[in-house]
């Protein structure tokens, strides 16, 4: 024990504690090295007192009397021993007395307490019951909410199944119908149009005098010499008889009839927007009839070229919509983002060169 304490008295450790306490207030030191001098302080402080109880340990043993009688220590140390067990009992007297008071202070507190840890047991255990339940419960609603969404899957397949099979049906549909519609002559309206416009604009043109003559074959008629054949009336030449005085007025009023051969065209708003319709000016006069025909004419044969272009191109069409599933208005919007595309290209190759030039 000496040696733990490696200090032989309590001056010692005193100064020891001035020195450190005075390195502490003047010395620079780190917070580590102050820490470890200020455990050192403790535990010098902690020895101090084991210092004097060593030194008195070693007067008692210098002081003994080896040999005294050893009858007598011996008796002595029962005796004392004697009075440390009265006094044992009287102690243990009293803390029974104390123990006995205690009870009858407290009643019938102990039957409570125990009935107290018995119902705790009771509760824990009722405890343990509900949470073995609640485990269950939440193990059941799991596989039942796995049931629910596999149940959910199921319907959702069976409704995407049974949408992509309407959706085909109507794709099929669809496509025949498409088909069945490049039956149809195009543009057959505007053709329509046009040649019933052709057929107005004729109309204000032609004359009782100019209408188609069926075409007459020559009789031969073997009649006798000296006789003649009297012709139908339509057929004899006209003879003009001349007149003994001519009226001024009537030869003026024949003469302007004469002379104005153009005639204004009356229109009312259903010609107007028949013309309308094929972005065409309504003629005025029947001089300006002409010019109009050669324009729908031409009208009507871009349309029958169009016509052409379309019952070449009909079985391939009709091939693509029931077999590759491509519809006309798909291929022209194809098309047309391609022709942008081309163009955008076109424009970004001629900014680059106007950059470098």
């Amino acid at each position: 024990m000496k040696k733990s304490i490696g200090y032989t008295s309590e001056q010692e450790i005193d100064e020891r504690i001035a020195t450190i306490e005075s390195k502490i207030m003047t010395d620079t030191m780190s917070l580590k090295q102050e820490k470890e001098l200020l455990k050192e302080i403790a535990e010098l402080k902690k020895n101090r007192p084991k210092v004097s109880q060593v030194n008195k340990m070693e007067e008692s043993v210098a002081n003994r009397d080896f040999g005294a009688n050893f009858k007598e220590q011996i008796g002595n140390i029962n005796e004392e021993l004697t009075l440390y067990r009265d006094g044992k009992r009287k102690v243990q007297e009293k803390l029974s007395a104390l123990m006995e008071t205690r009870k009858e202070q407290m009643g019938d507190l102990p039957t409570i307490i125990e009935e107290k840890e018995a119902i705790g047991k009771k509760i824990a255990e009722k405890v343990a019951e509900r949470n073995a339940l609640r485990d269950e419960f939440r193990a059941k609603e799991r596989e039942f909410n796995q049931y629910l969404a596999e149940q959910r899957r199921v319907r959702q397949e069976k409704a995407m199944e049974e949408r992509a099979a309407r959706q085909a049906e109507y794709d099929k549909v669809r496509r025949t119908r498409a088909a069945e519609k490049l039956d149809e002559q195009p543009h057959i309206q505007e053709m329509t149009l046009i040649e019933q416009t052709m057929l107005f604009c004729k109309s204000l043109v032609q004359t009782k005098d100019s209408e188609a003559k069926e075409d007459k074959k020559e009789i031969a008629h073997n009649n006798p010499e000296g006789t003649q054949v009297l012709a139908k009336k339509e057929d004899r030449e006209e003879f003009y008889f001349v007149p003994t005085a001519k009226k001024k007025g009537k030869s003026k009023n024949k003469g302007a009839k004469a002379e104005g051969s153009s005639k204004p065209i009356k229109h009312n708003a259903e010609t107007f927007r028949l013309f309308d319709q094929l972005k065409l000016d309504a003629p005025i006069t029947t001089d300006d009839i002409p010019a109009t025909l050669e324009k729908l004419e031409a009208q009507l044969e871009s349309y029958k070229e169009k016509v052409k272009q379309w019952e070449e191109k009909r079985d391939e069409m009709k091939r693509k919509i029931l077999e590759d599933g491509v519809m006309p208005e798909e291929e022209g919007a194809e098309k047309k983002q391609e022709a942008a595309a081309g163009e955008g290209e076109a424009a970004n190759d001629e900014e680059g060169k106007e950059a470098e030039s």
